[in-house]
């Protein structure tokens, strides 16, 4: 069974006991949450699309950890004018660990 979730603007494909990695979440490491945007589920080959979202499905999960993600280089340049400028950027992140999908 997996399921397509849409949280925090974003949309993920999930499964029962994988992660998913979704923007920072304001709450504490191992709380669970509750994602009720459900767009689509498939189970034993039977499709349920929703319009735009299933009702009474769900997918719960825990929050896993909070991490950063892979840094990003930002460089500025200018030929001939000497000008060059370098920033990088980490990105804060959630892992979250997907329990159940209520159907």
């Amino acid at each position: 069974m997996w399921a397509l979730v849409e949280y925090k603007g974003f949309q993920f494909y999930v499964k029962e006991g994988e992660n998913i990695i979704v923007p920072l979440v304001d709450e504490e490491e191992g709380k669970e949450i509750e994602i009720d945007k459900v767009l689509l589920i498939k189970k034993d080959g039977d499709i349920r699309i929703g319009t735009p979202y299933i009702e009474g499905a769900k997918v719960i999960g825990q929050i896993a950890q909070h991490t950063k993600l892979k840094k990003i280089i930002v460089f500025k340049y200018k030929p001939k004018k000497n000008y060059r400028r370098k920033k990088g950027h980490r990105q804060k992140a959630t892992k979250i660990k997907i329990l159940k999908i209520i159907f």
